[in-house]
């Protein structure tokens, strides 16, 4: 029975200082957030599973949980890829109703005003970027927040706030709405509160999960971000050709809902559930190692402490201080990874944009025939990013396997747009492998090197950074996700060969960026090999 019930002491929430999937000794109590008079009470007198059951079991929910979260808030940012399609089409190649009052000479009747016009690309990418422009500020801003704020809170006011604007675009058709103020006012509201979801999901895996297996495990719940596009395409794509208003208001009453959901259900820490937590660091690495040590890892997390302390302060009642924006700025690593994003992102979110769109005007199919088969890029950047996890956790080469999906995503680029519509079989080989190559990288960045970079061995435990680290690579990524769109409408009128090459030189400086954190990589690979070189000619000398 799962019940409300105020939090009267403290030192009811209890938090433990095991190792990730090991059990271990109950660490010091965790003071409630500021302003978390009420908690959900999940617990019962007598526990009905033993502790790492039911530790699992939560796990479980919480990874269901935060995928359906983000998966909802990239449904509700999908459909404007969809309907720009049905805002401005080809009238003459569509059969104009009887009861018509428009002049046949009128070669505009079938579109949507403001976007009627010659100039609609530009347009259309104006509302785009109203949204990834706020959407990178209010990004900044966000982490912020989420670090002082019970996420259960932020997270739910944010989808409640997020499916209002979303509809509202959507009502836009049935109010017959015909100015461009409204709907980019609009988009710049749904920008700025939909930074409350990434940060805030992000904190909430991380406060759940240690480093052990942490690529391949976020690299399969990334996966909500193909899975919300791909719903929220579907979902558009069912009205689009008729009431294209639906396509925004159903995805926007979904996300609402889930709000309140997340309000009832979200369990921020493990401790709130007098469950253990997580080790992030163990002790021998309170020092900074070298690419001569082995084991060493550019980021601070040495090979056999993957699992390590919570870092809960020591004090009982006491709760670690939240890191500064520029504090965090300085962690290693988050710099290069910031600015690869930005380029990785710019790539992704142009093909989020605008793919429905090329493939209308090139391949001639019909708009819900091109939402539906852009769908396919999201297939392949769920296999991307699971891939990219799973490798990279192999290998230990968070920024090697980047670079190296970069540099395949590049020639993959110009051989879709020069072959990708010659037949139905080619583009759909070609959508998911560029998908793959693409949001790779891109999931692996915002997922598992936020983690690992927010649970830095430098902040000496204290986890209240990976809001802000999160905030701030995603952020920096958001700005090249408003610049795509951009270019991408500024320069498609030249042609859309010219479109490829700048997503192609996009990729190219994104890989660039990581060379300093690849040739650290493979300096620890290369003393981790040496050791055990040495270890086997001194095994066999003994023998």
């Amino acid at each position: 029975m799962h019940l409300l019930t105020p939090v009267a002491d403290s030192a009811q929430l209890i938090s433990a200082g095991e190792a990730d999937g090991d059990s271990g000794p109950r660490g010091p109590s965790r003071a409630p957030h500021p302003g978390r008079a009420w908690e959900l009470d999940w617990g019962l007198a007598e526990p009905l599973f033993p502790p790492q059951t039911q530790r699992t079991g939560y796990r479980g929910f919480i990874l269901l949980l935060t995928f359906f979260i983000y998966t909802c808030y990239h449904m509700s940012r999908k459909p404007i890829s969809v309907v720009k399609s049905r805002l401005h089409q080809n009238c003459s190649e569509i059969i104009q109703p009887p009861n018509a009052t428009h002049s046949p000479n009128d070669t505009t009747w079938c579109n949507w005003p403001p976007f009627d016009q010659d100039n609609y690309k530009e347009l259309l990418g104006a509302v785009d970027n109203a949204f990834l422009v706020a959407y990178a500020i209010g990004m900044f801003i966000s982490g912020i927040f989420g670090e002082r704020l019970p996420l259960r809170y932020y997270l739910s006011a944010g989808m409640l706030l997020s499916g209002l604007f979303t509809s509202l675009f959507g009502l836009g058709y049935f109010w017959d709405i015909h100015v461009l103020w409204y709907y980019v006012l609009i988009q710049i509201c749904n920008g700025l509160v939909q930074t409350t979801g990434w940060p805030s999901v992000v904190t909430c895996v991380g406060n759940w999960f240690g480093k052990g297996r942490r690529g391949l495990i976020m690299g399969i719940w990334n996966s909500h971000t193909s899975v919300g596009n791909i719903l929220g395409s579907l979902i558009a794509g069912l009205w689009v050709s008729e009431r294209w208003g639906l396509s925004f208001v159903v995805p926007g009453v979904i996300t609402a809902a889930m709000g309140i959901v997340t309000f009832l259900f979200l369990i921020e820490y493990p401790e709130d559930v007098d469950c253990t937590t997580p080790q992030h660091h163990g002790e021998q690495e309170e020092k900074q190692g070298s690419p001569e040590d082995p084991g060493y890892n550019p980021y601070g997390h040495q090979e056999g402490s993957l699992e390590a302390s919570a870092g809960w302060s020591k004090e009982p009642s006491a709760q670690p201080a939240a890191i500064s924006f520029w504090g965090a700025l300085m962690i290693p690593g988050v710099i290069e990874f910031s600015l690869c994003l930005l380029f990785a992102k710019l790539v992704s979110y142009t093909f989020l944009y605008w793919l429905p769109l090329y493939i209308f005007n090139v391949a001639h199919f019909s708009a819900k025939e091109a939402g539906d088969l852009s769908t396919l890029f999201d297939v392949g950047g769920i296999t991307g990013g699971i891939l990219a996890g799973l490798i990279s956790d192999y290998t230990n080469g968070r920024a090697t396997t980047c670079c190296v999906m970069l540099i395949l995503a590049a020639p993959m680029l110009f051989l879709y747009n020069r072959f990708g519509q010659s037949g139905i079989a080619s583009s759909i080989v070609m959508l998911i492998v560029c998908g793959a190559l693409v949001n790779g990288p891109y999931a692996l960045i915002t997922t598992a090197v936020s983690a690992d970079l927010g649970t830095h061995q430098s902040l000496k435990g204290n986890a209240k950074a990976l809001s802000t680290v999160t905030a701030i690579i995603d952020g920096t990524g958001s700005i090249g996700a408003a610049l795509g769109p951009l270019l991408a409408g500024l320069i498609s009128p030249t042609g859309w060969n010219n479109v490829f090459y700048m997503l192609i030189s996009a990729d190219v400086l994104a890989c660039l960026l990581l060379c300093r954190l690849v040739y650290k990589e493979i300096l620890a690979w290369k003393s981790h090999l040496s050791q055990g070189t040495g270890s086997c000619v001194a095994l066999t000398h003994t023998q």
